[in-house]
């Protein structure tokens, strides 16, 4: 798993088109969520695991990057490879990056 800062994946996401996987619950992706994002809320992650494209880079958001990187660790015990967590979360993109969006 590699580790990205918000100013980081911003300067990915111009170049690279990876799945923004959103694991906060549906009411924090509600609030602000990062725009192309997909929302799967972290209890509902291993009832959807096999359909997770193993074979694409996945970014893995949550507030404060606590979940992603729980999320990641148990998707590479499952042989994913291409994951990126968010360091800081939404709350490091909405704060370095899209200041528009909300925080909480």
């Amino acid at each position: 798993m590699r580790r990205l800062s918000a100013p980081q994946l911003a300067a990915h996401l111009a170049e690279h088109s990876p799945l923004l996987l959103d694991v906060r619950e549906p009411w924090e992706f509600q609030l602000c969520h990062i725009e192309g994002s997909r929302l799967l809320p972290l209890g509902e992650v291993a009832a959807a695991t096999p359909q997770l494209p193993a074979d694409e880079e996945i970014v893995v958001i949550c507030h404060h990057g606590n979940r992603s990187m729980r999320v990641c660790e148990y998707l590479e015990q499952r042989g994913f490879t291409r994951l990126i967590n968010l360091d800081g979360g939404v709350d490091a993109w909405a704060k370095l990056v899209d200041t528009s969006l909300a925080t909480y």
